[in-house]
């Protein structure tokens, strides 16, 4: 028996022309986009189909535009008869996965996740912070070299994204130190990332607090599904999930020990729900024992239909 679970996908996944095919052929994906266009103020569609790469990469452009077109994913799937018994979403994910799972509704989401997106690229200039992908060495020695380079600032583990691939974050100077550090402990390779921000690091409490007014008027519902949140690895009660919220924008996301969780619990079908499939990737790392799909244009769509319902 399958036990599905929906993953939604974070910042770095977007691409001009997401969620375009099925917004055309599906009139529940396009109403999502209708939906984020009408609570946000300005043209959803022309900006996932039509906007430069570089519009994309505005964080509190980024980061509506993933969500809208996660949700619009989701919408044809339930349409499908396609239903997860569990949720999870990376970072930027875990709103998608709010909204699927009943907590937010979606228009209130749209709207705080450009807020959140602001907020997190305010805190640290442009040009002060900055993220690298350590890969192939392991979390213990990834977080020694963190620590031997904090006498240059700050610096500090972000993502656990899957066995052999962390990612850490904070001040560059301290940043590029400890990719040093990794690379002389047997880090197989230190990739600096084309980000702006130093995310899920003590270096954006401040934007926290500041989502914690946005967050302050809005209604959290009962979860439909069960979901395992980025901060504790572990499932969450709709009371918690604002105080989980504040703290995962400056908290490192334990995506490697949600998903063992799930795991652990019986979920042996993930479904990629939205944008790109780094997702998919990083589970192959994490279990050989499961079946991966994603859905995000109408080739990946039927296949995955294809496959569940055969």
């Amino acid at each position: 028996m399958s036990k599905i679970a929906f993953l939604f996908s974070g910042q770095g996944a977007q691409y001009v022309g997401m969620g375009q095919e099925l917004a055309q052929v599906y009139p529940v994906a396009n109403e999502v986009f209708e939906e984020a266009s009408e609570a946000i103020g300005y043209d959803m569609k022309e900006l996932c189909f039509e906007s430069s790469v570089e519009e994309l990469k505005q964080t509190e452009k980024t980061q509506p535009s993933i969500l809208t077109a996660s949700i619009a994913a989701y919408k044809v799937l339930l349409e499908k008869g396609i239903r997860p018994e569990g949720v999870a979403g990376l970072s930027l994910g875990e709103y998608s996965a709010l909204v699927a799972t009943g907590v937010l509704n979606f228009k209130d989401a749209v709207k705080v996740v450009r807020q959140r997106g602001k907020y997190m690229q305010e805190e640290v200039p442009e040009g002060i912070g900055g993220m690298a992908a350590v890969l192939g060495l392991a979390g213990d020695l990834v977080e020694e070299a963190c620590k031997e380079a904090s006498t240059a600032g700050i610096v500090e583990p972000a993502n656990y994204n899957c066995p052999g691939q962390l990612v850490i974050a904070g001040e560059i100077k301290s940043v590029e130190l400890a990719a040093e550090k990794c690379r002389e402990k047997g880090a197989k390779k230190v990739v600096m990332l084309p980000v702006s921000a130093p995310f899920h690091t003590s270096l954006l409490k401040g934007a926290g607090l500041k989502l914690s007014n946005e967050l302050e008027g809005l209604t959290f519902s009962p979860l439909t599904y069960p979901l395992v949140a980025n901060v504790t690895a572990d499932y969450v009660t709709s009371e918690k999930v604002k105080d989980l919220l504040i703290d995962q924008v400056s908290s490192p996301v334990l995506w490697e020990n949600s998903i063992k969780k799930m795991v652990d619990d019986g979920f042996n079908t993930f479904i990629e729900v939205g944008p790109g499939k780094a997702l998919s990737k990083f589970i192959k790392k994490i279990s050989r024992d499961v079946e991966i799909y994603n859905v995000e244009d109408i080739k990946s769509l039927e296949k995955t239909l294809d496959k569940l319902n055969g």
